[in-house]
Order: C-alpha cells, then sequence, then structure tokens
C-alpha cells in the first residue's frame, strides 16, 4: 500500500498556486475590448496556450518565437497555437496538440485550467480561443521544427512587468498598442496585447510610460504584412 500511495503521489499534479488560481478565475471572466470582440458569425476557429510555469524566477509565459523564414507572422513571438483541426475535438484539444507541436510540450504535465472568452482578429479573421494552463511538470522545451519555430522562452512575469520592459509601438497604419522587450524578443500586436491584460488580472501590473512609443521595426512590418493567422 505504500509502494501505492508514494506512485499515486509522484504522478499527482502539483497543487495549482494560488497567484494562478486567482487569475484563471479572473481570466475566464474578462471583459472583452471592443476591438477584439467576435463579429456575428464569428470567424474561423483557432486556439492559443496560455502556459504558466514557476521556475527559478518565480511566475513564467512560454512563447515561441516564429522562423524568419515563413510566409505568415516572420518572426513573431506568439502563445503556441493555431487553427482547430476537426480531429481536436475543441480548443483544448488544438492548444495542446500545437504546444507539443511547436515547442515539445509534454501534454501530461499541463493542467487546464480554464477556457478564455473568445478573441477576434480583424486582420485575419481568426476567433483565437485563449486557454490557461498550469505547467505542473515542466520539462525541456525546444523548437519542434525549426522551419516553423525559430526558438521557445519561458519569460517570467518580473520581466514582462518591469517598466523599463515596456513600451507602446505604432503601426504604419495609425494604429498602436502595447509592446514587451522580453526573453531577447520584441513581443508585440495581439500576443502583447493579451500578456498586458493578463499582468493586469494577476495584479502584476506596474505603472509605466506608455508615451514611449515606437515605430514598429521595418523586419516586423513586412512580416504583419502578409500575417493571415493567429498564432505562431
Amino acid at each position: 500500500m505504500t509502494a501505492a500511495r508514494d506512485l499515486l503521489a509522484e504522478d499527482a499534479p502539483a497543487e495549482v498556486p494560488g497567484w494562478l488560481t486567482r487569475l484563471a478565475s479572473a481570466a475566464v471572466q474578462m471583459t472583452v475590448p471592443p476591438g477584439l470582440r467576435p463579429p456575428p458569425g464569428g470567424g474561423r476557429p483557432s486556439a492559443v496556450l496560455i502556459l504558466f510555469g514557476d521556475g527559478p524566477g518565480g511566475p513564467d509565459l512560454l512563447l515561441v518565437q516564429r522562423s524568419r523564414s515563413l510566409r505568415r507572422h516572420a518572426g513573431q513571438p506568439a502563445f503556441p497555437g493555431g487553427a482547430i483541426d476537426a480531429s481536436d475535438d475543441g480548443p483544448v484539444g488544438a492548444a495542446l496538440r500545437e504546444a507539443a507541436e511547436e515547442a515539445l510540450v509534454d501534454p501530461s504535465g499541463v493542467q487546464v485550467l480554464g477556457v478564455l472568452p473568445e478573441l477576434f482578429i480583424a486582420r485575419s479573421g481568426f476567433s483565437v480561443t485563449p486557454v490557461l494552463a498550469w505547467w505542473h511538470r515542466p520539462a525541456p522545451v525546444a523548437p519542434g521544427d525549426l522551419a516553423e519555430v525559430a526558438a521557445v522562452a519561458r519569460i517570467t512575469v518580473a520581466e514582462l512587468a518591469d517598466p523599463a520592459n515596456r513600451l507602446t509601438v505604432r503601426h504604419p497604419s495609425g494604429l498602436a498598442g502595447p509592446a514587451f522587450r522580453a526573453g531577447g524578443m520584441l513581443v508585440w500586436g495581439f500576443t502583447a496585447m493579451v500578456v498586458d491584460r493578463l499582468l493586469a488580472l494577476g495584479g502584476w501590473d506596474l505603472p509605466w510610460d506608455a508615451e514611449q512609443a515606437e515605430y514598429l521595426p521595418a523586419d516586423a512590418y513586412a512580416a504583419a504584412a502578409d500575417e493571415q493567422e493567429p498564432g505562431p
């Protein structure tokens, strides 16, 4: 019996930390900004995995950076994710599958905590369902296919929330939004908007100078011009 109890304890997911439980409760009920609300009829269904871990530097978030050779989203940091396939059985299955394919995340080490409201990306016509999860058994990650994903990084919440790493980026179209310099990446666009909201909901948001604005770098703008799909 002792051996059986030890085995069960070893396989049982680690307790979800209080900070993530509180964030999940708030995030699943978050108000979607008007510019991200799906129109009547929605869009093409897709999903992304918002995977939180707890590493040496405290809470962290998994992001991938797309390969610069791709026709779409070239070089962009993003949450693992993509279109929902018929075989995925919904957004949770799609988010976990994409994370396994793109970052070699082992789904058995992930505990899904909630599904956030759909967000619409007007530029691509995708309705994106963010899936919030706890990485109860982290394992080393790496690009699943270097032709698609150039890098994978666990970026600490502390680095993302640091006012020195925050800025506003302006798109040549005139639109502007939050951005982050973290993990050796410039995180902008849809991913940055979601991260910005998560920091606020998690109580991590610190005052920062939103007037510190820069135009989107030329290489990032060139990639955005062909953007068709959410996520990496």
